[in-house]
């Protein structure tokens, strides 16, 4: 067989060529041309001229179009059997998409002159070419609307993801009170991207940690990790994202917390909370999506919430300071005027006790005197504590002291007290040993957590001091049979000003508690119910 044989048998089963005379097609074989180009070959460009027509025999053709945009509109893609290349030769105009070979293929060319002869030397080629250009039109219709109906979608499922977030920027902005605030957060995150679970943390530059309060069966508690460990803390380092499809096949994931929980992680999205100068200020941990891993839309609403949610933490966090600033001001002047004018007359009691003790012969006057000088000097020292918490100032006296020796010291002052008030003191020490810290401020914060535990039993009770070695550090639990506090109270309670059940005080108490131990590099929890007692738990370093 000759090439024109082979030539004519191909064209002849095409569709364009059906019922065509024969002789017809013999006169244009000498001008058919095959050619073949390898993929990605641009066959013809828009807006050239058409100087032929094309039959696809093997392989594929994208034919596109540039938007006003300068991007690519693709308008099909061009399989065996099909033809292009014919409208520009109809309406002789310039070239209306572009050609390019999407894989490599074969076509055979078909010139201009040799189909406007077909055209007007065949009815049939006519008749075939109109019909093919009618189901090109329809298909191309088709098209058309499936893609529209396609951008309609994206554009529904854009407009819901703007209202989604509208809505969650209400919810953040709609309050200044930080817990509050960090609770609807991580509220609308979950929600929104239908989290089983989450936890928001939140960056302590002082620590170098990060801190976020849970729910622990009735408690609220405060739970901390270093920055840079585990999974929320490398985020907050690298201010990486982290969509994980398998946490246990990732190396960062300490499965001990489900072990503790009982709860099984499946995915993690972890994403960084920037402000608006892109510093990391805190951290969501989203857990388990139903059906799968988070996915690409989640990551964009959860970045896109975090930028308004570190500008609504940041506000809260500034009021709260510029509120709490204005109170401790105000605090300050009165301990620095009540300081100015004690000074004076508690001077002058001070040295009547000790020239008290120092003529008296009967222990009694002489233990009367030793209580007289240590509570003015407790007085004295815990007005000026008040004065330098107000002013931010923090002085330490740091000496090495044995723990029982210390603590029994200061239980036995305490013990007079309780005593007084109904509150039987049971002390159970269970640490001997050595330990680091500053022994005035220390038995201010055994003071004020056992005021605090008296005042919760008006009608007495009972108040247990205990101490154990927790691996680096030495615990003391103040344990009390009181009436408990609400979780509102338990949240807010190392908050400056925040009182409870009582009319007196500066509500400084706590707050002064916590700066201390902080000063200490140490931590305290608290454990309370109503009606049921609070467990307070004071964590120090040893040998620190």
């Amino acid at each position: 067989m000759t090439d024109s044989d082979s030539m004519l048998s191909t064209i002849r089963y095409n569709v364009l060529f059906e019922s065509v005379d024969e002789s017809l097609l013999q006169s244009i074989l000498g001008a058919l041309q095959e050619v073949h180009y390898e993929a990605g070959h641009v066959i013809f460009k828009e807006g050239s001229e058409g100087d032929c027509l094309f039959l696809l025999l093997s392989g594929t053709v994208k034919i596109s179009k540039c938007t006003s945009s300068g991007g690519e509109l693709v308008v099909g893609i061009l399989r065996d059997g099909d033809f292009f290349g014919e409208l520009d030769l109809i309406d002789e105009r310039l070239r209306s998409a572009s050609a390019v070979a999407d894989s490599a293929c074969a076509l055979i060319r078909l010139p201009k002159t040799e189909f406007r002869t077909l055209r007007h030397s065949s009815p049939e080629f006519s008749s075939n070419l109109l019909r093919m250009l009618s189901l090109k039109l329809r298909a191309g219709n088709l098209t058309y609307l499936a893609r529209e109906e396609s951008n309609l979608e994206a554009l529904q499922s854009q407009l819901q993801k703007v209202h989604k977030l509208v809505e969650a920027t209400k919810i953040v902005n709609s309050t200044l009170d930080t817990d509050r605030l960090l609770e609807l957060i991580l509220q609308t995150a979950t929600t929104m991207v239908q989290a089983d679970r989450g936890t928001l943390y939140l960056v302590d530059e002082s620590k170098n940690e990060l801190w976020s309060k849970v729910v622990q069966g009735s408690s609220t508690i405060e739970i901390r990790l270093p920055l840079g460990k585990g999974i929320a803390g490398y985020v907050a380092v690298s201010g990486e994202t982290l969509n994980i499809p398998d946490a246990y096949a990732d190396r960062r994931f300490n499965p001990e917390v489900d072990r503790r929980s009982g709860y099984r992680t499946k995915t993690i999205l972890c994403m960084p909370m920037k402000n608006k100068d892109g510093k990391v200020i805190g951290v969501f941990q989203l857990l388990n999506k139903p059906g799968g891993s988070f996915t690409e839309e989640d990551q964009e609403f959860i970045d896109a919430l975090s930028v308004h949610a570190a500008i609504a933490v940041e506000n809260a966090l500034l009021a709260k300071m510029m509120v709490q600033n204005e109170r401790l001001s105000t605090v300050g002047k009165m301990a620095s005027t009540i300081i100015h004018d004690i000074k004076a007359p508690m001077g002058v009691l001070r040295m009547s006790a000790e020239v008290m003790k120092r003529k008296s012969t009967d222990k009694e006057t002489g233990k009367l005197a030793d209580e007289m000088i240590r509570q003015i000097d407790r007085f004295v020292n815990m007005t000026r504590e008040i004065l330098d918490f107000s002013r931010g100032v923090s002085s330490m006296n740091i000496q090495e002291t044995e723990v029982d020796e210390l603590i029994g010291s200061i239980l036995s002052f305490i013990e007079k007290d309780m005593g007084k008030r109904k509150v039987k003191l049971v002390k159970e020490m269970n640490f001997k040993g050595q330990i680091r810290v500053d022994e005035d401020k220390l038995s201010r914060v055994f003071y004020n957590i056992a005021s605090n535990a008296a005042d919760a039993m008006p009608d007495g009770g009972h108040l247990t001091v205990r101490t154990n070695r927790d691996n680096d550090f030495l615990l003391i639990e103040f344990i009390d049979d009181g009436i408990g506090m609400p979780p509102e109270v338990r949240e807010k309670i190392f908050e400056p000003f925040m009182t409870y059940g009582k009319s007196y005080g500066t509500g400084l108490g706590m707050s002064i508690v916590k700066k201390i131990v902080d000063d200490h590099k140490g931590k305290i929890e608290i454990e309370s119910a109503l009606r049921k007692g609070t467990t307070v738990r004071v964590y120090l370093p040893l040998g620190a």
